[in-house]
């Protein structure tokens, strides 16, 4: 797979690069070598400023590897460390399009525990009390072939939180084959839309945007249902 890293930044100064992440690209290298953000934007980096030797990237955030949408990379240490922190201080907004199995007719939040499954990276609902608590609100943006489109903000930021919190209320994302139909033959339909951090330098809050790109998003786009 041939990527033009131009094509997928949203905005860029001395301090930020975002981007729209496509599915099925890694947020960082792994053991198969697979494409990931952060090298693609090292490279991306290296070459338009003509820079010797080692690039800097910092990874503050991931998206899931099925997952596309809106991201966030530093390029500085300095600036990972600020955004570090305030993500660990629950000072993002994060804004998700999904598309779920079923008719959902009413805006709503959800709040459940989730913890591990055997100690694997799969996720389950468990007591409340136990686990993780994690929330989320939601509100539908419509329907189409018994399906339901949301715009979903996250309260927690839990791994897997999404596809498992509908999942488990009967909902499961369509294209997920670990919490849904594992025989489903398409993309997962969850892209991150939207992101509100402070900028770390200017002291004010940003807001970086955009609709989903892939093509399973098409019909969705061209029917104006979001």
């Amino acid at each position: 797979m041939k990527i033009d890293f131009s094509k997928l930044v949203l905005f860029e100064d001395n301090h930020l690069l975002v981007i729209n992440k496509p599915a099925n690209i890694l947020s960082q290298e792994d053991n198969t070598k697979d494409l990931d953000v952060v090298n693609l934007a090292k490279n991306y980096l290296k070459v338009k400023y003509e820079k010797p030797g080692n690039v800097y990237v910092g990874l503050v955030h991931r998206l899931d590897r099925m997952t596309e949408g809106v991201m966030v990379l530093a390029k500085t240490s300095k600036c990972a460390s600020r955004l570090s922190v305030d993500i660990r201080n629950n000072n993002w907004s994060k804004m998700y399009i999904a598309v779920v199995h079923g008719i959902i007719e009413k805006n709503s939040r959800l709040t459940d525990y989730l913890d591990h499954i055997d100690n694997s990276k799969k996720m389950k609902v468990v007591k409340p009390g136990s686990g993780q608590k994690a929330e989320l609100e939601y509100s539908v943006l419509g329907h189409y072939d018994g399906k339901t489109i949301l715009l979903i903000k996250l309260i927690t930021g839990r791994h897997h939180q999404i596809r498992v919190q509908f999942s488990n209320y009967g909902y499961p994302l369509v294209g997920d084959t670990l919490y849904g139909n594992p025989k489903e033959r398409c993309d997962l339909m969850l892209s991150c839309y939207s992101i509100s951090f402070k900028h770390p330098t200017l002291n004010e809050t940003v807001t970086f945007k955009d609709l989903p790109r892939g093509k399973k998003w098409k019909k969705i786009l061209e029917k104006g249902l979001i």
